[in-house]
Formats: structure tokens, sequence, C-alpha cells
């Protein structure tokens, strides 16, 4: 019997990217609000996408540092 089908299968653990499920959630949303209600001014919409990146990224270090 080959020796690589005597052990076990192991799993694989992926840690959630949270600087990439938040920034798409931002966008995506931010789509959808343009979509709905294109009276939104752009320059609002601009602002709170930076902001949104910004949240999302202290999100991100702050999820590496606590995993550490």
């Amino acid at each position: 019997m080959r020796p690589d089908l005597e052990r076990p299968a192991r799993r694989r653990v992926h840690r959630t990217d949270w600087m990439a499920l938040l920034s798409g959630m931002l966008f995506v949303s931010a789509g959808i609000v343009f979509v709905s209600d294109p009276s939104v001014e752009p320059l609002i919409m601009l602002a709170i996408l930076v902001g949104g990146l910004g949240m999302a990224g202290l999100v991100a270090i702050l999820a590496k540092v606590i995993r550490r």
C-alpha cells in the first residue's frame, strides 16, 4: 500500500481576508445605491467610499494584530 494513502487527510484552514471582504461589500453596496437612487451626489459617494476603505484597512490591521 502506498504511504500517502495511509495518512489521514489534513484540512487546510484559510484565514479571512477582511480587507478584500469589506472592500467588496462596500463597492457592491455603492453600486446598488447608484443604480437605485441616481440622484446621490458623486462627491458624497466618493467620500463614503474613501472613508469605508479606510475603515476596512483599519479592521484588516486590527485582525492581523489580534491573530499574532
